[in-house]
C-alpha cells in the first residue's frame, strides 16, 4: 500500500506536478514518449539546483504563434491522442474542471463557446497529460494535498491585471476543497493547470499523515525565489491498513438549555451531516450545572452546524479544533435474511474492513433488530446476536 503526499510549500503549477513525480520515481523515457506522442511539443528532462535543493526540471517546447483553442478543440485533441482509457479520462476531467471554474468567472455557461487562453495552449495539454500518465504510474492506493501556498499580489493575463490567486485558480481550489493560504512572494504560485490536477488527484489534508517514507521527489518551478521554488512530494508507506478521512471537531459549552432542546439538537445536528454527535454533563464554575456540546463534521459543514447549535443554544461561540486525520474503516451497510421463531425476517448489517478489504467487524443495526425483537418476542441483544453470526458466516 502507498501513499502520495503534495506538499507545495512554494505552490505548483503542471510542470512541476509532473517533474516531482517523475522524480520519485514515474519512468522518464516512457512519458517524454508519451507526451510528445499526444501533443506537438518536446519534452527536456534535466536536474537542477534551487537555493540549495536537487531537483529535476521539465521543459515543454512548443510551436510558435499557436493560436488560442477552445474547450471543445481541447477535448479533440486529447480523444485524438488515442490515450490509454484511465489516463484519457483523468485528462478531460482536469481540462473540465479548468473550464468550468473559467465559465463560472466570466459568466458563460455555455463550455463549447467557452475559448482557453493560458491553460489553452500545447504546454498546459502536455502537462496534464505528463502528470496524469506519471501518477497514474506510481500506482498509489491514495494521493494527498497538503496547505498549498498560492503566493500574493497581482498578475498580468490576457483579461488584465487580476489578484493572486487568479479567479479560476480559486474557483478550482473552492470546487476541490483544497486548503491554501497567501504567501509573502509578491507572485503567482498557484496556476489553473496546478491547481486542476491537485483537485483531481488529491484530497486535502493540514498535515503528512502517519507513515514511513519511501521514497521523495522535487518539482522545479521556473522562477527564482528567495526560497527554493520547488514541489515536494513524499512516497509513504502507511502504519496500518485503515482509511484516513479528514474532520473537525466542534465543541461549545451551554448551561441554561434544556433536555428537551438538547435533545432535538442532538437530531438536527446529525440529520444536517454531522458524522457523531456528543453531549455530555459537567460541573461550571460556581458549581453550575450544564453541558457540553462536541459534535465530529467535515470541514465543508462545520459553519453550518456551528450556527445550528448558536441559535439552538444561546451559546456566544463554537470552538473549532484544527482539521484532523481520523483513520477509519470503510464500512458498507449490507441485508442479510434469518429465520426467528418459524419466520424469516431481514435485518441491515454494518459491515467494515481495512483498505486491503479484510473484514474487521459486523455490527447488526439496532433499530432493525428492535423491530424484529417486538415481533418474535425475543430480548433485543439475542436478535443481534443471531443476525451477527449470520453475517459473519456470509462475509467472512
Amino acid at each position: 500500500m502507498k501513499t502520495l503526499v503534495f506538499n507545495p510549500f512554494s505552490g505548483a503549477a503542471g510542470d512541476m506536478i509532473l517533474a516531482c513525480a517523475l522524480d520519485i520515481g514515474a519512468d522518464k523515457q516512457a512519458v517524454k514518449e508519451l507526451v510528445e506522442a499526444s501533443a506537438p511539443v518536446s519534452m527536456d528532462i534535466r536536474e537542477v539546483v534551487k537555493e540549495g535543493i536537487k531537483a529535476l526540471d521539465v521543459r515543454i517546447k512548443v510551436p510558435e504563434n499557436e493560436h488560442v483553442r477552445t474547450y471543445p478543440e481541447i477535448v479533440d485533441l486529447v480523444k485524438a491522442a488515442k490515450l490509454p482509457p484511465q489516463l484519457e479520462a483523468s485528462t478531460l476531467s482536469i481540462f473540465l474542471k479548468m473550464a468550468e471554474a473559467e465559465a463560472a468567472v466570466h459568466g458563460q455557461p455555455d463550455l463549447e463557446m467557452l475559448h482557453f487562453h493560458e491553460v489553452g495552449q500545447s504546454d498546459a495539454l502536455a502537462d496534464v497529460i505528463g502528470s496524469s500518465a506519471a501518477l497514474h504510474s506510481l500506482n498509489c492506493d491514495s494521493v494527498y494535498c497538503t496547505p498549498i501556498n498560492v503566493g500574493s499580489g497581482t498578475i498580468e493575463c490576457a483579461h488584465g491585471t487580476l489578484p493572486v490567486p487568479a479567479p479560476a485558480t480559486l474557483e478550482i481550489l473552492r470546487k476541490g476543497k483544497l486548503y491554501f493560504r497567501g504567501g509573502s512572494v509578491n507572485k503567482e504560485l498557484l496556476t489553473p493547470t496546478g491547481a486542476a490536477i491537485l483537485s483531481h488527484f488529491a484530497k486535502p489534508v493540514e498535515a503528512f499523515p502517519q507513515g514511513k517514507a519511501i521514497a521523495i521527489g522535487y518539482g522545479a518551478g521556473d522562477a527564482d525565489l528567495p526560497g527554493p521554488n520547488v514541489l515536494q512530494g513524499v512516497l509513504l508507506e502507511p502504519d496500518s491498513h485503515l482509511i484516513s478521512d479528514i474532520i473537525e471537531v466542534l465543541e461549545t459549552n451551554a448551561d441554561d438549555v434544556s433536555g428537551e432542546v438538547l435533545g432535538n439538537l442532538f437530531e438536527e445536528l446529525l440529520s444536517m451531516g454531522a458524522r457523531d454527535v456528543a453531549i455530555m454533563p459537567v460541573t461550571m464554575k460556581k458549581g453550575r450545572p450544564a453541558h457540553i456540546i462536541k459534535v465530529i463534521a467535515k470541514p465543508e459543514d462545520s459553519a453550518k452546524l456551528s450556527r445550528k447549535i448558536i441559535v439552538e443554544t444561546g451559546s456566544l461561540g463554537v470552538r473549532v479544533m484544527p482539521a484532523r486525520h481520523r483513520l477509519m474503516a470503510a464500512r458498507n451497510i449490507e441485508r442479510i435474511k434469518i429465520e426467528l421463531e418459524g419466520r424469516e425476517f431481514e435485518i441491515a448489517v454494518k459491515v467494515a474492513r481495512d483498505s486491503e478489504g479484510v473484514l474487521l467487524n459486523i455490527s447488526a443495526e439496532f433499530e432493525d433488530c428492535k423491530r424484529v425483537a417486538r415481533t418474535t418476542g425475543l430480548p433485543v441483544k439475542e436478535v443481534m446476536r443471531r443476525a451477527e453470526e449470520v453475517a459473519w458466516k456470509l462475509f467472512s
